[in-house]
């Protein structure tokens, strides 16, 4: 007997619910998704990170984590402490720590990531035409908005329909297709 496992994508209930709307928020995407013991690994580094996490000497209010294994997120509330230009730098350091550790791509804005029947799938720039010719990339699509800046754009404009993003604009739907 064949059983279908449908995704989860439910992350909304994973935020913290004590963090300002425009607490500043970073999306960095992996262009593979990282192992179980990876995830692990990456999670004690972003942990150990969070409490070291200072702007102008003070400690952020903070959340970090991985989602959907293949997704590093940082989110911090500045309505507490402003995040300065150091505060921001330390954390790209360790970002790239990350990336060197673990040989994955993290900073690379050329490659989108999408849900494709149950699964994330990360296409390069110029190969969306040709997966919207084919139907592979269709409005309806499931698409990581990685743009986003705040609590508040993750919670509702992160994983949304191609139709909603500005990814739209940039695409070339056949005539009927949503």
């Amino acid at each position: 007997m064949l059983y279908f496992c449908r995704m989860n994508l439910d992350y909304k209930h994973l935020l913290p619910t004590d963090f300002d709307p425009t607490s500043k928020v970073w999306v960095y995407q992996s262009n593979r998704p990282f192992s179980l013991s990876e995830v692990l690994e990456v999670e004690e580094i972003l942990n150990r990170f969070s409490g070291e996490w200072h702007s102008h000497g003070a400690g952020l209010k903070n959340f970090v984590t991985v989602f959907f294994g293949q997704f590093i997120v940082l989110m911090a509330d500045d309505t507490h402490t402003h995040v300065g230009g150091c505060s921001t730098d330390s954390s790209m350091r360790m970002i790239k720590e990350i990336e060197q550790k673990f040989g994955v791509s993290l900073f690379d804005r050329h490659t989108f990531g999408f849900v494709v029947k149950d699964k994330i799938q990360l296409l390069p720039s110029s190969q969306l035409d040709y997966a919207v010719k084919n139907n592979f990339i269709t409005p309806d699509t499931l698409y990581f908005n990685n743009l986003v800046q705040t609590k508040d754009e993750l919670e509702n404009n992160w994983l949304i329909r191609v139709e909603d993003s500005w990814l739209s604009r940039k695409l070339d739907f056949p005539a009927g297709i949503s």
